[in-house]
């Protein structure tokens, strides 16, 4: 199904607030473990303008919905400090899991106003508002949790791994991090798709 300008420009607002709100939750997830290097540099606001990366909220979503069907997306990442997080251990895999899971959970949400929609005989506009905020957050929390570097998938994995694995794995698997990341975006991103129509089809 072809889309209207003015609808893809929806699709892409919806995308950079599931965005903003994914960042600012890894802000959130590190400060709440005792680092304060995200609320330092400005970054635990909803403030769009403060966590925007121009190819990563822009051109790739763009050229992604073009390829794919479904926009994918990324933003400059939240700066934390993972020294100063009190789990040394799994601080860095909270940080980076809470990500994807705000994204879930706003997925989540607004799938429940999608049921209560008829209920209160709500408008169908609003409901397909809520159906597009639900697809693109389920898109979103897949994407990210991709195990590439610099993903959060990637930080979820060699946080599970042994720390003797996870050093010399991450640093050979972060050198072929872009190259990796630019054959899955543009060329691999599509096998996602079955599992966000599955995912959607279940909760909506």
């Amino acid at each position: 199904m072809s889309l209207s300008p003015l609808e893809i420009v929806f699709f892409i607002v919806i995308l950079v607030m599931s965005i903003v709100i994914h960042e600012v939750s890894h802000g959130y997830a590190a400060f709440i473990q005792g680092d304060s290097t995200a609320e330092r540099a400005g970054r635990l606001t909803l403030n769009p303008f403060k966590h925007l990366d121009p190819i990563g909220s822009l051109i790739v979503p763009i050229i992604t919905y073009l390829l794919a069907g479904i926009p994918f997306g990324w933003a400059k990442p939240v700066p934390f400090n993972p020294y100063n997080l009190r789990s040394q251990r799994w601080g860095e895999t909270i940080v980076a899991a809470a990500g994807p899971a705000s994204n879930f959970l706003i997925a989540l949400v607004f799938a429940a106003f999608v049921h209560l929609a008829p209920v209160f005989s709500l408008p169908s506009s609003f409901i397909t508002i809520c159906a597009s905020v639900v697809l693109i957050n389920i898109a979103l929390g897949l994407f990210n949790l991709v195990p590439i570097p610099p993903l959060d998938g990637s930080k979820i994995l060699f946080g599970l791994l042994p720390f003797q694995y996870s050093h010399p794995f991450r640093r050979l698997y972060e050198r072929y991090s872009l190259i990796l990341l630019l054959v899955f975006v543009f060329f691999l991103s599509y096998i996602l798709n079955p599992v966000i129509s599955f995912i959607f089809n279940h909760i909506v």
